[in-house]
């Protein structure tokens, strides 16, 4: 027997200590993989504090590099590169580097800014298939961009500015439907664009300037939420292109636009940057679009629009900037753009009436005005059979001399001509390090048996922000629920049906993603049956550098208000019995012994409050606010609970993050007022009742019963109240040391629901005659420990 002990101990040891190998094994590997990395980009200085010794995901984030991890796994991955870096030597391998990055499988946010990489981005990168954000910008990337990234189904925001991209944009990318943001500015990428643009309904950033693109813009007036489109330097037109009105910037400068602006181009209400400049766009300038309300930058510069301007022409408060130089354009300077205005006014080359600034003579506009015209009409007759004739002969001539021309390029790029590239131009990436949270960075898991109070709640998922307005009816004042200090709350209802509640926090530019990536992280895991649990997240982006401006939290809704609206509140009538007053207190304790062991580092000094506390269509109680704050500055709680109660804890203000004893306290005194039935006003108030809870418990029964709500001190049995009151006044002692844990408080309320004497307390109403089954609510109580 002695030996068979023995035995079965060392086999245990030896399975203990494989374990703890694979486990550090693991932590290990992700090391690893970073010091490869390292090696890799030939030991870059913005990497120069890496070692084998080093804690990554415990690592102060800067500007250049930043590392966040979530459950021993690396979900962010920050480097960018100083501006002007050259290309890394020739022995650098592009595809050994994304074979490297493969080895980092949970990554949802990479930057790879400015780091020197050059060679065909390889398809392998689309196995990070979590991808969310890929920035890869101002490197020496060339080829085509790889089919691969068509599986990439969660990616948002795809950047590959500055590169050496070549070929057209794939029909593909129309498949990447929760794509918010491309961005392909400054790369070789040529010919049309393809249809499959108009499917991306959830695109608000279109950003393609300096590239060799041509012909008609598709068809883009599906895309109700895009609001920038930079199509700078290319060759695109002559047809204005088809937009929707939500437009906030439309750059269209250095193409071959040639005709008339639509009528339509007058609505866009929310257009703040127009540039039009070095087209040949013809025709009347509408004078309507100076004062259009949201306006700051209007260019149309060297284009031939004509049209005699008014003085009396109103221009928008926020205009800033005009540029009407070289255009045909008579009459008067508007006097909004004049003396004594803030607004700068280019306006040369025209025919105004101005004295100033190099105006033609009127008869040069009239004249070139008539000429635009009369050349417009003959562009619009049909060409002749000769004309025709002519036209494919020279095309097959022109065909057979650009093969040559194909031909001899080939030969020079084998005998060893390469291709110069312009200045790098890096995209800065702050990361910001305002709040290194060690809570959340130490989070590593959430245990097994805690996962089970999660059951029945729908996935966490990605919302686009396209549903979320659908949600709440373009975020109209009637889905508005408050304004809290992290951000606005909105009731809405999904496509199936069901209600949900989205918190919208504004975020800073000084932001990184590295900053609220590892809070939606945490978020998305602290789900239980009695937690008001998140149901996903969706981000809105800054127009101008496509960083997220807004990021929506979208919670489960709790539709029977809150616990005191029950107990103390606007149900008066309605107050719930004594048994759903103890099933209630018991999810709450539920809720909080998740939060202090569901997670490590648990979350605690949540400052629990009773109007924090809602319940659900069957009474079950959920706690909405606990302390997760997506924000430093902010400080605030997660959740959408209301927040105001009774007085806070005065002996442990000062230790608000270290203690489970804080929510202790305050979950007695939630206790304290399902017992009263009151709120609660002051700490005088609680001292007092407190006071008096404990003198009764040695007492006798009615003196226990003279302190509870009159609503239910006659259908609670003697063991279950005394029980109860015993509990709370234990959670309210001055010592925090001497309150229970809530493993103990959990035991006790069990204890006092078990013993509750089922026919008092179910079948008879708050005043103490029998209730019909429609007058009772439904409830199901749990009593196995999770």
């Amino acid at each position: 027997m002695a030996e068979a002990f023995r035995y079965s101990a060392i086999l245990l040891c030896v399975v203990l200590v494989l374990l703890i190998g694979c486990s550090e094994q693991l932590q290990s590997s992700q090391g690893e993989t970073l010091l490869r990395i390292q090696r890799l980009l030939n030991y870059p200085s913005s990497l120069s504090s890496w070692n084998s010794s080093m804690d990554f995901c415990n690592s102060e984030p800067n500007a250049s590099v930043t590392v966040v991890c979530y459950e021993k796994s690396i979900t962010q991955l920050h480097i960018v590169g100083n501006k002007g870096t050259p290309r890394l030597p020739g022995d650098f391998s592009i595809d050994s580097f994304v074979t490297t990055l493969v080895g980092l499988p949970s990554l949802k946010v990479l930057t790879l800014v400015a780091l020197g990489l050059w060679g065909p981005l390889p398809g392998k990168i689309a196995r990070l298939s979590s991808l969310e954000i890929l920035n890869v910008s101002s490197n020496f990337l060339y080829e085509a961009i790889p089919r691969e990234l068509s599986s990439l189904s969660s990616i948002q925001s795809l950047g590959l500015d500055d590169n050496m991209f070549a070929g057209e944009v794939p029909n593909w990318i129309g498949s990447l439907q929760v794509l918010s943001v491309l961005s392909l500015r400054k790369n070789m990428l040529n010919g049309s664009l393809p249809d499959s643009l108009s499917n991306l309904e959830n695109l608000r950033v279109l950003a393609l300037s300096h590239n060799y693109f041509q012909g008609e813009v598709p068809d883009l007036g599906s895309l109700r939420n895009l609001q920038v489109l930079d199509l700078e330097d290319n060759a695109f037109g002559p047809q204005f292109p088809k937009l929707g009105n939500k437009l906030v910037s439309l750059v269209l400068s250095k193409n071959k636009f040639r005709d008339g602006l639509p009528a339509g181009v007058t609505s866009y209400y929310q257009l703040q940057r127009l540039d039009l400049s070095n087209n040949t766009f013809v025709g009347p300038f509408p004078q309507s679009l100076l004062s259009l309300p949201s306006v700051t930058y209007l260019n149309i510069a060297d284009n031939k629009f004509t049209g005699m301007l008014s003085e009396n022409q109103s221009c928008s408060a926020d205009l800033e900037f005009v540029d009407l130089s070289s255009n045909l354009m008579t009459g008067r300077m508007p006097n909004c753009l004049l003396q004594g205005s803030k607004k700068k006014a280019l306006y040369a080359g025209n025919c105004l009436d101005t004295g100033d600034q190099n105006q033609h003579p009127i008869s040069i506009c009239r004249n070139e005005a008539l000429a635009v015209g009369i050349l417009s009409q003959q562009k619009k007759r049909k060409p002749s059979r000769t004309i025709i004739a002519i036209s494919v002969m020279g095309g097959i001539v022109g065909g057979v001399a650009l093969v040559g021309l194909i031909y001899l390029a080939v030969i020079k790029v084998k005998s060893g001509k390469t291709i110069k590239k312009s200045t790098t131009r890096v995209i800065a990436e702050n990361a910001s390090i305002a709040y290194p949270s060690k809570l959340l960075s130490d989070a590593r898991y959430i245990s097994q048996t805690m996962k089970l109070g999660a059951l029945g709640l729908p996935a966490y998922r990605t919302f686009s922000l396209e549903e979320l307005e659908e949600a709440t009816n373009n975020f109209s004042t009637s889905a508005f629920m408050g304004d809290r200090s992290q951000g606005q709350i909105y009731r809405g209802r999904l496509k199936d049906g069901s209600f949900i509640v989205i918190r919208c926090l504004k975020m800073k530019r000084s932001h990184g993603t590295h900053n609220f990536m590892q809070h939606i992280e945490l978020i998305s895991k602290l789900r239980h049956r009695h937690l008001v649990s998140a149901l996903g997240h969706g981000f809105e982006y800054y127009l101008d550098d496509s960083s997220v401006s807004r990021i929506f939290l979208v919670f489960e809704y709790v539709p029977s208000g809150t616990l005191r609206s029950w107990i103390s509140g606007g149900h008066a009538r309605q107050k719930i019995h004594w048994t759903h007053r103890i099933a209630a207190a018991i999810g709450v304790a539920k809720g909080i012994q998740f939060l202090h062991t569901g997670i490590v580092p648990g979350v605690y000094s949540n400052n629990l409050k009773i109007t924090d506390v809602l319940l659900d269509q069957n009474l079950i109680a959920k706690i909405s606010s606990y302390n997760l704050p997506l924000l430093a500055e902010n400080g605030g709680m997660v959740g959408h609970g209301a927040s105001s109660g009774a007085s806070k804890d005065p002996s442990l203000s000062a230790r608000k993050n270290q203690d489970e004893k804080v929510d202790v306290y305050d979950f007695g005194l939630i206790l304290l007022e399902i017992l009263v039935g009151r709120s609660l006003t002051s700490g005088n108030d609680v001292d007092a009742l407190q006071d008096q809870l404990q003198a009764s418990i040695s007492s006798d029964d009615a003196a226990r019963r003279s302190l509870v709500d009159p609503a239910v001190r006659r259908v609670c049995s003697y063991q279950s109240l005394k029980t109860t009151m015993e509990i709370c006044v234990r959670c309210l002692l001055k010592n925090p040391a001497e309150r229970p844990s809530i493993e103990d408080i959990l035991w006790n309320l069990q204890f006092a629901a078990q013993v509750q004497d089922p026919w008092r307390g179910d079948s008879q109403s708050s005043e103490g005659s029998p209730v019909t089954p429609t007058q009772q609510p439904q409830l199901h109580i749990t009593m196995h420990k999770q």
